[in-house]
């Protein structure tokens, strides 16, 4: 019996699996696209009812793609999008917003993100995400790709405090976040969503990893995720095309990983020591 998925509270109060479902790379290739309906499809069955997507991935294309895969079960889905940063003044988040909801099939976007910092004036952004918020048009807004000063900045700003969410780069191999920006985003229960929580799987061939990962009769990937999936107030939100992936995701939510074991990989992947630019892909 798996165990239940856990959750992640967001300010609004409303919980979300800390295991989703990203759709980065979806949605280039018409050939594909079954397959990654499917594999979509397969998480929601699993309880994995969070989708990231945006408008950058394949120009829209992932956001159709996804659109697909929760039709006619909108309502149990957590819905995640974002605006590219040069749409992101007053007038063009609203229009970017409502191209995005046009390609989903859908009147409403759960949490909707600013996809990292632009040129736009950060007050200009938000007004337009509490304006789309009091329309209905999204549940909630968010940013990607902050550093701490990024939400200092923000926090500063008009309704910059209804913040509720920060998506950032964090796996094994990238652990610069703990130093600052993760302790800084949980003392104000702002959760992080981890993009790429396995490195795109160039974490995988790591021997302290693998060496691991057979002890307790799992996958590197599991293993990768398991670490992700330990921090509180972190969403990790892997990108897979294959139904049998989606099951080795979750169970990586299955995992009992011991302390001693935490401490190999900590010696193998560091945590750091200083502050580090906040790294992207």
């Amino acid at each position: 019996m798996s165990d239940p998925i856990p959750t992640v509270t967001l300010p609004s109060g409303i919980s979300v699996p800390a295991l989703g479902q990203g759709t980065w790379n979806m949605g280039e290739n018409a050939a594909d696209a079954t397959r990654e309906i499917e594999s979509l499809k397969a998480g929601l069955s699993l309880g994995l009812t969070l989708i990231d997507t945006a408008e950058m991935y394949a120009e829209g294309g992932a956001e159709k793609v996804a659109g697909r895969a929760i039709a006619g079960q909108r309502d149990e889905v957590f819905l995640v999008s974002k605006v590219y940063p040069w749409n992101a003044s007053r007038r063009g988040t609203i229009e970017a917003c409502d191209r995005s909801l046009q390609r989903l099939g859908t009147d409403r976007i759960d949490l909707y993100l600013l996809h990292w910092r632009g040129d736009h004036p950060l007050a200009d952004t938000v007004a337009a995400f509490e304006e789309l918020q009091q329309a209905g048009k999204i549940g909630a807004w968010g940013v990607s790709n902050f550093d701490v000063d990024d939400m200092q900045e923000l926090l500063a700003v008009p309704g910059g405090e209804n913040v509720a969410a920060n998506q950032v780069l964090y796996n094994l191999g990238r652990r610069g976040i703990e130093y600052d920006l993760l302790p800084f985003c949980q003392e104000r229960n702002i959760p992080i969503m981890a993009y790429s929580p396995i490195e795109q799987g160039r974490l995988l061939h790591h021997p302290d990893l693998v060496d691991i990962a057979k002890a307790y009769q799992a996958t590197p990937a599991q293993v990768a995720l398991a670490f992700v999936l330990e921090r509180d107030g972190v969403i990790a939100i892997p990108k897979t095309s294959h139904p049998h992936r989606v099951e080795e995701n979750r169970g990586a939510l299955d995992l009992d990983i011991t302390d001693e074991d935490w401490a190999v990989l900590d010696a193998a992947f560091p945590p750091p020591a200083r502050k580090t630019s906040l790294a992207m892909l």
